[in-house]
């Protein structure tokens, strides 16, 4: 074995030409100490870079002329700055990270380890020497220059509007826009009567807001154009255009009477039946059947008609025996059997011990409700109602019930949480920076004022209420964890666990703690390297240059 050993290992071994170390044979016939000292192969690479960035919105530009959010240390962040380096479609990039750096120095650093095959041989360069340095400049948008010259500056207007006598559309808009940040090319935000004016710095972004608002409430719109200059030389044209769009007077919970041609559309649906969601199509439920249907905006816009009742008009019922009954229609027809259909007997509040009539009534809460409960619904009996639909389904014989539910009521169970200090665990973003408008400045009184702003508080409770109470509305929106009220809610927790014993609120909906997502998520890539394999994921498959 040793005489083998003598003869082979020498035959295959090679001496480094500088240093004399027995290394395998490769076309530089150096060892890779001597390569690495020799070969730099970091010297195509650009070490200090010069990045744009708007202090107004926090963005960075990316050329040409593209605006991007990037949070400090991102991981989105660090794509930008390596896509800026130039030299490094020479070579492989092994490793990527942030060095830390004074946040009011307007310097990036970042470390990258690199390798590079040299005359055969594979090098790899140390991690701390190779460093690129990014100087952070300040550079003012293009958006934030025009706000800044002239704040009221703007190209295109979406006015939006909705005839109704609550806000809640409103406040369930303003959560979609919030997830899917629309709202980050407008120019301004200002609240109107009846409605909102998304101002906007081009016709491009008023145009991708309008595709947006189609795709989430049943609306229409049309839009004109203003001209606000002309370069006779040039033959330019400045304009200004408006789009006024308006959302369809139809809410989830109104009672409406469908016409006979939408009805016979619909396949013979109702004629009074309940609105139980609203997105792009109006979802339509008949409570006595529980048939349901989707009435898409186009079809709406050609027949709008109005709510028969809305929210507002709903009273409190109590609810004296609830027995579910076999429906006919085997619990299809688009509810997916999140009902139940049942013959409820029901009195008002109000009438107990007074009169003590009582209705008996078909609905689809079966499911939830129980003798004892109360509901909120709407009496057609007593109710004072002009509607040419209902006229004529009057006059051929369609009886509409006298009692509907919409319904089941935490009115009571809600009270004592609250004066009991119970805080909800979870809250909602707000749109910044919406101005009031002309309308809403001066000119009213302020006990008008103050009417309005309680009408308003009690949509928003309402609005809150309903995403506890409707867990398909819910998973459209964002959800937060509140820390100070679940820090409240923990210094309480002993007082609330004796007084628990009593009450009797353990079905108050609410949301599950699953459910809510961080305040703020911030992904930081740190030097124990705990996302280096998600970063390498994407730096991996990314050409750079």
């Amino acid at each position: 074995m040793g005489s083998f050993a003598a003869t082979f290992l020498p035959a295959q071994l090679r001496s480094c030409c500088l240093c004399g170390v027995s290394i395998l044979p490769n076309a530089a016939s150096m060892c890779v100490n001597c390569l690495q000292g020799q070969e730099d192969i970091t010297r195509d690479i650009k070490k200090q870079i010069h990045i744009s960035w708007c202090k107004g919105c926090q963005r960075y530009l990316q050329p040409p002329n593209h605006w991007m959010h990037a949070e400090p240390e991102s991981r989105e962040l660090l794509t930008f700055c390596i896509k800026r380096v130039t030299g490094l479609n020479k070579v492989k990039l092994v490793d990527a990270g942030f060095i830390w750096t004074e946040p009011h120095s307007m310097r990036l650093k970042t470390k990258l380890t690199i390798q590079k095959e040299v005359h055969g041989a594979i090098l790899q360069q140390v991690l701390v020497a190779f460093v690129v340095e990014y100087v952070v400049e300040r550079h003012m948008c293009t958006a934030c220059n025009r706000q800044n010259a002239n704040p009221n500056s703007w190209i295109a207007c979406v006015q939006l509007r909705q005839h109704v006598t609550h806000k809640r559309t409103f406040f369930y808009l303003e959560q979609l826009i919030l997830k899917h940040g629309a709202d980050e090319n407008c120019v301004n935000i200002k609240n109107i009567h009846n409605g909102v004016d998304f101002y906007f710095g081009s016709r491009a972004h008023a145009c991708k807001f309008i595709d947006f608002l189609q795709s989430v409430v049943p609306l229409r719109y049309r839009h004109d154009k203003q001209l606000v200059s002309h370069t006779i030389h040039t033959s330019e044209y400045n304009y200004k255009y408006t789009f006024s769009a308006e959302i369809a007077p139809i809410c989830k919970d109104d009672l409406v009477c469908l016409p006979a041609k939408t009805a016979l559309g619909l396949g013979n649906l109702g004629p009074v039946v309940l609105v139980t969601r609203v997105t792009s199509a109006i979802t339509l439920t008949d409570p006595q059947t529980m048939r349901s249907a989707s009435l898409e905006a186009g079809q709406y816009w050609r027949a709008p008609f109005r709510p028969l009742m809305h929210a507002r008009q709903a009273v409190e019922f109590v609810v004296l025996d609830c027995e579910p009954v076999q429906s006919s229609h085997g619990g299809g027809y688009n509810h997916g059997g999140r009902w139940q259909l049942a013959e409820a007997t029901v009195a008002k509040a109000a009438d107990l011990g007074a009169n003590d009539k009582v209705s008996i009534t078909r609905t689809h809460l079966g499911h939830l409700l129980k003798a004892g409960d109360t509901a909120a619904g709407y009496d057609l009996s007593s109710a004072n109602v002009a509607d040419d639909a209902l006229d004529r389904a009057l006059a051929a014989g369609l009886a509409p019930p006298e009692i509907v539910l919409v319904r089941k009521s935490y009115e009571e169970k809600r009270r004592r949480r609250a004066a009991a200090g119970a805080r909800r665990a979870w809250k909602l973003k707000r749109l910044d920076g919406v101005e009031a408008g002309e309308e809403d400045e001066g000119g009213r009184g302020a006990r008008r004022a103050a009417a309005e702003a309680d009408a308003a508080a009690a949509d928003m409770e309402r609005f809150l209420e309903e995403l506890e109470e409707d867990p398909d509305m819910r998973s459209r929106v964002a959800v937060y964890r509140d820390a100070e009220a679940a820090a409240a809610t923990a210094a309480r927790a002993p007082a609330a666990a004796a007084d628990s014993e009593d009450e009797e609120d353990d079905d108050v909906p609410g949301i599950p703690l699953e459910e809510l997502l961080e305040d703020l998520v911030a992904m930081q890539i740190g030097e124990d390297g705990t996302q280096g394999d998600e970063l390498l994921d994407d730096i991996s498959g990314m050409q750079l240059g």
